[in-house]
């Protein structure tokens, strides 16, 4: 009687596209929008480009990774340190970036909350703040590393090896190209191992309260049970 095909593992299973870690850096460069109150910061969150917002609440994540409480964006942090606005910051820090799928509804709420504040609170419009706000956007310069993943165990290694900016890069930064709903992790899990269910779990570790190497032990776990299983 003749036995079926064993099917290779979920550790064995090799991927059609192999899984290629990048790191990155960031060159920081200062757009044209300048903020001396929270009027003018209003109108600068209104006006400049897409990759601003993003700076100034995702990028963040990365430049303080390893700090898990204060204000969760740059611009709360500016409204609370310049400002002295201490229930507007608590309010721009309360934004949980993880329920935006467009950096043009991430806008439109900062922008409400503002708003909403300052109609309020007409005179601290105009207050001018301690420093200016100068609104930023990062340029992008991807970095290769050696670790490249054929299957799942390799990509568990190479998970344990990279650095965080690897991680940022692939799990943070891949947001803006990705619609901010996923990350390379999850799309290449998906996509190359037909594991829907772990990407999917990739999907809901807590960005904002994790340090970076939080998150690395966050995907291993996820994932590490799934090596070895047919």
């Amino acid at each position: 009687m003749a036995t079926a095909p064993q099917l290779p593992s979920t550790r064995e299973r090799a991927a059609q596209t192999p899984f290629y870690f990048n790191s990155a850096s960031h060159l920081l460069r200062i757009g044209r929008e300048k903020a001396t109150n929270l009027q003018e910061l209003l109108e600068a969150i209104r006006n400049c480009p897409e990759a601003s917002i993003f700076q100034h609440t995702f990028q963040t994540l990365e430049e303080h990774h390893f700090i898990k409480e204060g204000f969760s964006n740059d611009f709360s942090h500016w409204t609370f340190a310049a400002c002295n606005e201490v229930e507007l910051a608590e309010r721009l820090a309360a934004i949980d970036i993880r329920e935006f799928i467009s950096i043009a509804a991430l806008r439109e709420r900062i922008i409400h909350v503002m708003e909403s504040y300052l109609q309020k609170n007409p005179r601290a419009a105009a207050r001018p703040a301690m420093e200016p706000f100068y609104l930023m956007a990062a340029d992008l310069v991807v970095v290769p590393t050696p670790y490249v993943a054929r299957n799942l165990s390799e990509f568990a290694d190479g998970m344990r090896k990279v650095s965080v900016h690897s991680i940022y890069y692939h799990f943070i930064d891949a947001r803006l190209r990705l619609k901010l709903n996923t990350n390379d992790f999850s799309v290449w899990l998906e996509q190359e191992l037909d594991l829907a269910r772990p990407a999917a779990k990739l999907n809901e570790i807590d960005i904002y309260t994790a340090t970076l190497e939080g998150v690395r032990r966050s995907i291993l776990r996820i994932i590490e049970p799934e090596i070895g299983r047919a």
